[in-house]
């Protein structure tokens, strides 16, 4: 069993005031083996195994209708993140060029770190470009997305125009 390398003086005015303050006993020391590892994590894995058997007898999964290899839907779309991707090679109409424009996606978010990067603020409200630039794609990706859903002929305006 693991001892503790330094014990606390909890005569010690600082850590008293430190502690009325609600700095617990990971401020002093105290090894995570094995209070954390034996007691909480047990505890923590329990409870997720818990609500997954729960959530699966509350709502369980329906069995659909067996699979038909020689009838194929009418539409089929990928899992619901690759919709925005999904929708840029459906109405693009040179698949070169839907491919390019694919690549563009990870390049972007590989930019992300260097856009306005001297800046240090956290505040999105003093960092303007790169917030209007995260709203934009944010913004297009949700609108790619829903796009996807709807017929190809009114993917890209929602059928409003």
């Amino acid at each position: 069993m693991a001892k503790i390398v330094k014990q606390p003086d909890l005569n010690d005015p600082a850590l008293k005031a430190k502690l009325k303050k609600g700095m617990g006993h990971n401020y002093y020391g105290e090894p995570a083996w094995p209070n954390d590892l034996l007691y909480m994590f047990p505890v923590v894995i329990m409870g997720s195994i818990s609500l997954c058997i729960g959530l699966a007898v509350l709502d369980p999964a329906m069995i659909g209708e067996p699979a038909n290899p020689f009838a194929t839907p009418l539409e089929i779309l990928p899992e619901w993140y690759l919709y925005p991707t999904f929708q840029i090679f459906r109405v693009v109409p040179n698949k070169l060029l839907g491919v390019l424009m694919n690549g563009f996606i990870p390049l972007g978010l590989i930019l992300i770190p260097f856009i306005e990067n001297v800046n240090k603020f956290q505040n999105p409200f003093r960092r303007p470009v790169a917030t209007t630039v995260f709203l934009f794609g944010t913004l297009v990706t949700i609108w790619l997305g829903i796009g996807a859903c709807l017929p190809i002929d009114k993917s890209l305006t929602f059928g409003l125009f």
